[in-house]
């Protein structure tokens, strides 16, 4: 039997649910439940913090996942990407004050940048050559520059409207991110075979997607 592991709530969380029931896998959800075994596939589902999903992963402790790429790298763990799925699209990016002056990267040299990516962030602006003080918080990013704790801040946007009700602007986005699901780097050969075919449906149910809107 196959473990995967999904966020326990929220839209990742819907839209992964959704796309395991698209591939005819029957389980009857509950909000009280931690854990429930598909009827018609070897299957059990974990319902688990997203940024836990990795460690867990890469442990052996749930055999598959679904995390965004972001929660992926950001961990920087052992746990293999194996298939993208298309929904929970968002990227990573950099904001400042909307009257803040802001030409480049090169502007945030030296500056505090708050965010709850500081590996991402770290990687992106080593590669641009610009040393920054990396502030990591959990969450309410978008609140670190009018309080004093930043002077820009790096966080996942979806639409941006939460930057601008925050009186931000986004001036780079340094990552670019959708859900994938991610496996144990040493599965046994049953499990390898009941991930190829659990991916097949997934790949099937991705195509019927696709000739919708064709």
């Amino acid at each position: 039997m196959l473990r995967i592991a999904i966020q326990k709530s929220g839209r990742l969380s819907d839209d992964s649910l959704q796309l395991i029931r698209e591939c005819g896998i029957s389980f009857v959800s509950s909000s009280y439940k931690l854990k429930v075994e598909a009827s018609n596939f070897p299957l059990e589902i974990l319902y688990l913090r997203d940024d836990d999903i990795p460690g867990y992963v890469q442990d052996g402790v749930a055999d598959l996942g679904i995390v965004g790429q972001n929660v992926l790298v950001e961990a920087g763990c052992a746990a293999l990407e194996v298939e993208t799925l298309g929904f929970s699209k968002c990227r990573l990016s950099l904001a400042v004050p909307r009257g803040a002056e802001y030409n480049s990267v090169a502007d945030l040299q030296g500056k505090s940048i708050a965010t709850s990516y500081p590996k991402l962030l770290g990687d992106y602006l080593a590669g641009q050559g610009v040393q920054a003080n990396l502030h990591t918080i959990s969450g309410s990013v978008e609140i670190a520059p009018s309080i004093g704790l930043a002077e820009a801040i790096c966080d996942i946007v979806s639409s941006g409207s939460t930057l601008l009700g925050n009186g931000l602007r986004e001036v780079e986005t340094i990552f670019r991110s959708e859900a994938a699901l991610i496996a144990a780097p040493n599965l046994s050969a049953e499990k390898q075979a009941l991930l190829d075919q659990l991916r097949f449906r997934m790949q099937a149910v991705r195509r019927a997607q696709r000739s919708k809107y064709i």
